[in-house]
């Protein structure tokens, strides 16, 4: 059986690992290898190994730090159906899939860049008599990020890709459900010209991320994951001190005016919601039908789109969407739909008791369509992650953005209309934190940031972007004054000379 194992100042862990975790192929649904769950030692490791590095890496100019990020986003780039295959034998989504999560977190590579200009501070010449003040943006020292399931690559990019630029060492505990893209990654950055130490790999469960929120050394710890952990890490890590951004849940909606373009639309909620199996924290998993007839004309269209879509293995270069990452979270996901229907939704399509021949083990679930869904329904009130559509129907405007501003969730939300003036006033009144006008999923360029609202975003600094540079950097100012004189009292200005 194929051991996973952390990677540390360029190596193994060290030693064979107390404990081990199943890594499950979600296609066939059979344990394929096995992956090291770490504890307070091995991070311990990591970190003495950080703190050697990470001093030279900072003192680095940072045009040859950006000239390393350039020379791993070659070799990622090189190596992307190699990556790829491995995303899609532990997670389930398919290639192309596998290779959007790569290139996503690719581009935030390609913003940290140009950390030379993005990393400068500024200056004031004359604030006083004599006085320039200026500051300056320095790393942190040792950053962590603690990484989902749902995307094994772009998520730590795009917590790495800024720290290790800014002149971090980072260390990375990528979710023991698909570990392996993370070691892989962590290989090529050494690979690159970082140093040993810059770029470490952990893997383990909640005992391994409680080391790393109490670990002193660890000045800045970045998550994703459920809101009810996200909460759990910002406090614990805010309680010892560091800095903490910890991105959590969402129910993201998308609201369907009357004039919107049904065509573009159905394409949109396809991918939106039923993309990478649902699995996703930006899935547009609810549409707002707004007005008298909208949903039926939608469902003229919808459902065949919905019942034309193909679930296949994450190899099927055919498929729309493959299984979902373990049989515990297919059972969630059902329990959902059932929980759903249970409380009034009205089952349209429902994708439960899927099986694909000569896979009977894998973790399939269907497309699934719920109809009058409504927020007094639990189900609407927490994210089902997977490939589920539910549709609330508003009587008109007022309602509709009323639904996303007073969920729990605010991280994404969607309107599709022609109606410009709609589309402004609902951007500009929606209790969310990222908006879409005739954009089912609206994550931000890597220049710009990504981040939620609500119980979706504990922190005040987002993702990526220049709010990633400044959660991954301190300011330090300084306030100089240089006299006149040669310290003889005099105000001649002297030139120093050799002799």
């Amino acid at each position: 059986m194929r051991l996973i194992d952390h990677y540390i100042a360029g190596g193994t862990g060290g030693t064979a690992p107390a404990r081990l975790g199943d890594v499950f192929n979600p296609s066939t649904g059979e344990v394929q290898a096995q992956v090291a769950l770490g504890d307070a030692a091995v991070l311990e490791r990591a970190v003495a190994a950080a703190a050697k590095a990470q001093p030279g890496w900072a003192a680095t100019n940072p045009q040859r730090r950006a000239r390393v990020m350039f020379e791993f986003k070659r070799l990622v780039e090189a190596r992307m159906d190699e990556l790829a295959e491995l995303i899609s034998s532990e997670h389930g989504k398919v290639i192309a899939d596998s290779k959007g999560d790569i290139q996503r977190g690719l581009e935030v590579v390609e913003f940290a860049l140009g950390i030379p200009h993005a990393q400068k501070g500024e200056y004031t010449q004359g604030a006083g008599p004599g006085i320039d003040v200026y500051s300056m943006r320095q790393p942190i020292g040792i950053g962590a990020g603690i990484t989902p399931f749902n995307f094994p690559a772009m998520i730590p990019l795009w917590m790495s890709g800024v720290a290790i630029a800014c002149g971090n060492a980072f260390i990375l505990k990528p979710s023991e459900r698909d570990p392996s893209t993370g070691v892989r990654l962590a290989e090529l950055m050494l690979e690159a010209g970082a140093p040993e130490g810059i770029l470490q790999v952990v893997h383990g469960d909640k005992e391994m991320v409680d080391a790393i929120l109490d670990h002193p050394a660890i000045a800045a710890v970045s998550f994703v994951g459920s809101s009810d952990i996200a909460n759990y890490v910002y406090q614990r890590g805010a309680a010892a001190g560091k800095r903490v951004q910890a991105m959590g849940g969402a129910k993201n909606h998308g609201i369907i005016m009357p004039d919107a373009d049904l065509d573009q639309v159905v394409n949109d909620l396809c991918g939106a919601a039923y993309g990478s199996a649902g699995e996703r924290c930006m899935a547009l998993s609810v549409a707002v039908t707004v007005g008298e007839g909208t949903t039926e004309r939608l469902f003229e269209k919808l459902v065949p789109a919905i019942e034309g879509l193909k679930v296949g293995v994450s190899t099927d270069p055919a498929a729309h969407f493959g299984p979902v990452v373990t049989q515990a979270h297919k059972e969630k996901i059902e329990a959902w739909i059932a929980r759903c229907v249970a409380e009034g939704g009205e089952l349209v399509v429902d994708g439960r008791g899927l099986v694909l021949q000569g896979h009977e083990k894998g973790f399939f679930t269907g497309p699934t369509l719920i109809d009058r869904v409504t927020p007094a329904m639990e189900s609407y009130h927490n994210e089902i992650f997977g490939p589920v559509l539910q549709i609330v129907r508003a009587k008109d405007f007022e309602e509709a953005i009323s639904l996303p501003s007073q969920h729990q969730y605010g991280n994404g939300v969607a309107i599709f209309t022609r109606n410009g003036h709609a589309a402004r006033e609902f951007a500009s009144r929606v209790n969310v934190g990222m908006v879409g006008i005739n954009v089912p999923i609206p994550v931000p360029v890597a220049y710009h940031s990504f981040g939620g609202w609500k119980r979706s975003g504990f922190g005040d600094t987002n993702q990526h972007g220049m709010e990633g540079v400044r959660f991954w950097t301190k300011v330090k100012t300084v306030t100089a004054r240089w006299p006149d004189g040669g310290g003889d009292g005099s105000n001649a200005f002297v030139i120093p000379t050799m002799g």
